[in-house]
């Protein structure tokens, strides 16, 4: 996907998403989202904080002590004391704006939106489709090593193949299964697990399953 194709993407993405969240009902914004130890409501709070800008972002680390996690942590919670009719429209009026956070290229802007967006629906029970060379494009930018996922250190030993795109990574025994799932693997959500066939799934949900990694 060339620049235009991926904000084209995420631009489409934030409007079906602040679709789904006009939707939401109070339960369903206090459930605890992909995100370990995040409602959804915090993970759409985050979502609108994508394009901060270069003062903000460092009064924010200088608050976390440096700490990028805690950072990312700190604001997503700060803003979810905003009233949840108001992620919506935040997201909207995102939409054909090119901004991104200090540092970071359009591609993470796709991440966020495409996994986040999972993170929400999932646990809802809400179905949301991923596109597949939007999903492909973010798990290139994801594999080998971005921070803070590092998939190809948490990963090593599996092959990753889609099996609706050509996109494949790693080397050992074959793990296969949709793009938009081994997106969500990449970036650290075993959720996606029980979309994922091939001789290397089973070592791989030995190797990510809770009471192995306590």
């Amino acid at each position: 996907m060339d620049r235009d194709e991926v904000w084209q993407t995420i631009d489409a993405e934030r409007l079906s998403l602040a679709e789904l969240l006009d939707d939401l009902t109070p339960p369903e914004w206090a459930t605890p989202s992909l995100c370990a130890q995040w409602r959804v409501r915090d993970v759409a709070a985050h979502l609108t904080l994508s394009q901060t800008g270069v003062l903000p972002a460092l009064v924010a680390v200088v608050r976390a002590r440096g700490n990028l996690n805690r950072m990312i942590r700190d604001t997503a919670r700060h803003q979810a004391r905003r009233p949840t009719a108001e992620y919506a429209p935040l997201l909207r009026a995102m939409a054909g704006s090119r901004r991104t956070a200090p540092g970071v290229t359009h591609l993470e802007p796709l991440i966020d939106v495409l996994v986040h967006g999972q993170d929400i629906a999932v646990p809802l029970g809400r179905q949301r489709a991923m596109p597949a060379r939007a999903s492909a494009a973010a798990a290139a930018r994801v594999w080998p090593d971005l921070w803070p996922f590092r998939a190809e250190r948490r990963l090593r030993g599996f092959t990753f193949a889609a099996t609706d795109d050509d996109w494949t990574a790693g080397a050992g025994p074959r793990v296969e299964g949709p793009i938009g799932a081994i997106l969500l693997l990449l970036t650290g959500r075993p959720a996606a697990l029980p979309r994922l066939s091939g001789p290397g799934v089973e070592a791989l949900a030995a190797r990510l399953s809770p009471a192995r990694t306590r």
